[in-house]
């Protein structure tokens, strides 16, 4: 018990100085210690209370005088209180109705402030915004007057260097919003304007072909009149007196030239002048910057090469006219005048690979349709303005860099087609010229005539020379004529060969060879015509043989013609020959079996019309009328053989008298004939006596001895018999 109560004291020690939170723990402790030991605890704390209330009292008993005297005093203040209350009452009112305005102005000076600095964000913002703005302006600006190129640089700079900085503002997510759609409008506006500019250049493209080759063609005449010019200077020394004259008319011709072209410089426009290129370069530019110039230059591409397919699709009628040629061959040449101007402006949009393949592409297609057109040609006028196009046409190209060595060589293809187109030309010329002759010598009154034919036609002979005026020449009118269109011929053959680029060796085998042509088969089928021709008699025949023989002595003067116009020399080892000599000699045989043949045509007509009398008693003491009358005739047409050579006229005689002995002896071999009177036998002989004393005549100089009288020989031993074998009156 005794060891109990300062367990208890100390578990009260410890509430009392124990933090509240902390009692629990002394508390268990009091329940964990002997039975009844709470109540214990209980009464010890009652013990405890009432200690302390007794020390309250007591301390109260102390201290209440002095707090009596602190209320006194308390309620002495109380009415200082109060009037203190009063005054700062009264105080405070009149604090307030003083403070009233300064609150008022105070709020206003709030509010100044909150807008000052409102407005310095704002202008801060501002300042910020209108960069941006200014520069959408800009843009908008820009596409107004179809800047676009700036206008997507401007863009760039919208994106990249503004809008960033004020990102945070609605109306800059909308211009964000735009910008891609400003783009694909100025995409879709450029593409627009190429779309344009590929109209407008095939528009274009013949005035631009027209004016390239015009001006290659004014380039090419100044060149070549450069040239002579030169030439005459080179050999001015070695043929200072020879040269005078043509010096002087070249040097005219240099200075018109010259001055042709000051005149023309003022005229001719560019590629440039003609088409504006600043939509393609526009619009490349545009689709570059954004990133598109491999679909741009596709585009141009395809879009270049379909046009090329319809400019080199020729029109139907193109053959007709020339103009339908000049005007294929511009626009061709003004297409790639623009490629080339591209190729050289721009840099990947064209490419020499490309411009090769489209060139190379379109030669064909082009050497295919002038091959075709070509051949249907039949004006050999035409043919030769197809060939200068083509000439220039290449040349144009040429001086751009494209390769035209196939154009040249279809050339030497026209060139066949263009001498067939002369050689049916000179056909009707000469066919015409051999319907109007007359088939007689030509007669000259006076010297002038005479050198007015000579002047056509190289004729010399020294007997005919001694003759006096008026006299004939022994070739008809058609002579010259066919020399001074041979000449043409070999002029106009000349003028296919000029500007080919080809040596003066190769024209001249050119022009030796369409002559040979003309000769061989032009001249020669008309010259055989006409010999076949029924109108055509003896005494035409006999001046076409002589008309043949000069023509064929003039062959060697057109050699010299043609060596004069090529200055190459007949010695040269390359140098083809004239084949006249062979045309004119087979139509000279072809006129002597002509004549062969109608004279046995005559003296058939003859034969028939004689009317024998088989039966009569006695003859009539004289030759046949028949008989007579075909005799004269021999006679008449043996003396017209005088100007063939002897051998023709002498062959002609002999074939017609073997040929009358022939007719005769048939007629005496007749099978029906059954029985002859001696007067029918002796009306013969006297008929075959007629023969043999116009045999003996010698009608045609130059027979030996009897030869021509040995024609008729089987017809008299014929006549000999049948008088011995004649039926007695």
């Amino acid at each position: 018990m005794a060891e109990s109560l300062p367990e208890h004291d100390r578990i009260l020690q410890e509430i009392e100085s124990t933090d509240t939170a902390c009692v629990g723990p002394t508390l268990r402790s009091v329940y964990d210690d002997q039975p009844n030991a709470h109540q214990k605890f209980m009464e010890k704390l009652d013990a405890c209370i009432r200690n302390h209330d007794r020390e309250i009292e007591k301390m109260c008993n102390f201290h209440h005088q002095g707090f009596v005297d602190a209320i006194t005093e308390l309620l002495k203040v109380r009415a200082d209180a109060e009037k203190l209350k009063v005054q700062v009452t009264d105080t405070n009112r009149r604090l307030q109705d003083a403070g009233k305005e300064v609150i008022a102005q105070t709020e206003e000076i709030i509010r100044c402030r909150v807008q000052q600095r409102n407005i310095t964000t704002v202008v801060e913002k501002l300042q910020l915004c209108l960069p941006v703005l200014e520069m959408y302006s800009k843009l908008k600006e820009q596409m107004s007057v179809k800047r676009y190129y700036s206008a997507l640089k401007t863009m760039e700079q919208l994106e990249n260097l503004y809008l960033p900085r004020v990102s945070q503002y609605r109306f800059c997510q909308i211009m964000m919003e735009n910008l891609p759609k400003l783009r694909e409008e100025i995409k879709e506006i450029s593409m627009s304007d190429l779309k344009d500019f590929l109209e407008s250049i095939r528009k274009h493209s013949d005035r631009i072909g027209e004016t390239a080759m015009k001006q290659a063609q004014q380039q090419k005449t100044f060149s070549t009149a450069l040239q002579k010019q030169n030439n005459i200077n080179y050999g001015r020394n070695m043929h200072l007196g020879r040269n005078r004259i043509l010096e002087s008319k070249n040097e005219i011709t240099l200075k018109r030239t010259f001055e042709d072209e000051d005149e023309h410089d003022e005229e001719v426009l560019t590629a440039q002048d003609l088409v504006d290129f600043s939509p393609v370069y526009r619009c490349l530019h545009i689709y570059s910057v954004l990133g598109d110039g491999e679909i741009f230059e596709n585009y141009y591409r395809k879009q270049r090469r379909k046009q090329a397919r319809l400019v080199l699709q020729p029109q139907s009628s193109m053959h007709e006219t020339v103009e339908g040629y000049r005007r294929y061959f511009s626009q061709i040449v003004g297409f790639f005048v623009v490629e080339d101007h591209i190729l050289h402006v721009t840099q990947g949009l064209v490419t020499r690979t490309y411009t090769d393949e489209l060139w190379n592409m379109a030669l064909s297609k082009i050497i295919a349709v002038l091959r075709t057109h070509s051949s249907y040609c039949s004006d050999p006028d035409l043919v030769l303005e197809l060939k200068n196009l083509i000439v220039v046409f290449a040349d144009t190209l040429q001086g751009y860099g494209f390769p035209v060595n196939r154009l040249f060589d279809l050339l030497f293809e026209i060139r066949d087609q263009y001498n067939e187109t002369l050689l049916k030309k000179w056909s009707g010329l000469f066919r015409d010229i051999f319907e109007a002759d007359n088939y007689s010598p030509i007669p000259v009154a006076n010297e002038e005539e005479y050198r007015i034919v000579i002047s056509k036609f190289p004729f010399q002979d020294p007997e005919l020379d001694k003759q006096s005026f008026p006299k004939k020449l022994p070739m008809s009118q058609s002579v010259p004529q066919i020399y001074m269109q041979v000449k043409e011929f070999i002029y106009a053959s000349l003028k296919f060969s000029e500007s080919l680029h080809r040596s003066s060796t190769e024209i001249d085998d050119m022009l030796r060879k369409s002559t040979n042509l003309l000769l061989t088969r032009t001249l020669s089928s008309c010259l055989q015509n006409l010999i076949k021709k029924p109108h055509i008699g003896l005494t035409e025949l006999v001046q076409i043989i002589i008309n043949t023989t000069h023509l064929e002595q003039a062959c060697k003067y057109l050699e010299d013609f043609i060596s004069n116009i090529t200055n190459i020399s007949q010695l040269t080892v390359h140098t083809a020959r004239l084949y006249g000599l062979s045309t004119f000699k087979d139509a000279r045989h072809a006129a002597e079996g002509e004549i062969y043949t109608k004279l046995n045509q005559k003296i058939d007509e003859f034969i028939q019309i004689a009317d024998y009398d088989w039966t009569m008693s006695e003859s009539d003491g004289r030759a046949s009328g028949y008989l007579m009358d075909l005799i004269n005739f021999l006679r008449s047409t043996f003396q017209v053989f005088t100007h063939l050579p002897g051998k023709v006229a002498q062959t002609a005689c002999m074939s017609a008298c073997q040929h009358l002995s022939m007719s005769l002896m048939q007629m005496l071999l007749d099978s029906e004939l059954k029985q002859i009177s001696m007067g029918a036998i002796q009306q013969f002989n006297l008929d075959v006596i007629q023969c043999e004393l116009f045999a003996s005549s010698e009608p045609v100089p130059g027979f030996q001895g009897d030869t021509l009288q040995l024609a008729f020989i089987d017809l008299r031993q014929g006549a000999s018999l049948e008088d011995r074998g004649a039926t007695p009156e």
